[in-house]
């Protein structure tokens, strides 16, 4: 499930062929899915993403901060340890992907939920959210702190970047079992699921 993404995150040369322009213009289109997904879709339906995206709806719903400022607030310290091991390059477009996304979330937050329909949040969610974070580590960026978290402690321990992705997110879904409910949890391991599928495929046939 994390393979490709993680080959992309620890190969500094995935982004060498394309233009400051081409690689702007895929950035911004990628935080623009995933503000769209979050704010049209998943959050006003009480569905979670995995990691910090997760943890930040969590924290938004039980305080009166936005899910965009929990967002930027939680990955940055990730990110700067990730400067030592994925580059100043990887540094600078994650940071620009945070606060473009934050300003989306902000813009969008007035705007109703597309459907209330669990069925196709899930599937649309999903998607368009697993189209969005694709195109931004294409380009070379991050909005998970937490993956490159695992790809440090994998560096050090004999756990794998996927075990501590995993462990991670179920603690995450459980927590959001006594802030939502069993259903909305369910709803987000789901939603999850086919964001990483969308994910993967999305960056299955990059030139690396």
């Amino acid at each position: 499930m994390f393979k490709e993404r993680i080959k992309n995150y620890i190969n500094e040369k995935r982004t060498a062929h394309f233009s400051l322009y081409k690689r702007g213009g895929g950035v911004l289109i990628g935080v623009s899915l995933v503000a769209a997904a979050l704010q049209l879709l998943l959050v006003k339906n009480y569905i979670i993403d995995g990691g910090i995206v997760g943890i930040s709806i969590l924290l938004a719903h039980i305080t009166d901060y936005k899910v965009g400022f929990y967002i930027f607030l939680l990955n940055t310290p990730f990110l700067l340890l990730g400067l030592f091991y994925l580059g100043k390059r990887f540094l600078l477009i994650s940071l620009c992907a945070l606060l473009f996304l934050s300003l989306e979330l902000y813009m969008l937050e007035p705007f109703p939920a597309l459907t209330k329909n669990p069925i196709l949040v899930i599937l649309l969610g999903g998607i368009c959210l697993g189209m969005g974070v694709g195109m931004i580590i294409r380009f070379g960026g991050s909005l998970d702190g937490t993956e490159i978290l695992a790809i440090m402690l994998s560096q050090r321990t004999p756990f794998s970047i996927g075990q501590y992705v995993l462990f991670f997110n179920f603690f995450i879904f459980f927590s959001s079992i006594f802030v939502f409910g069993l259903l909305e949890a369910v709803y987000s391991l789901a939603t999850f699921c086919i964001a990483c599928k969308t994910i993967d495929l999305s960056l299955k046939n990059i030139r690396l």
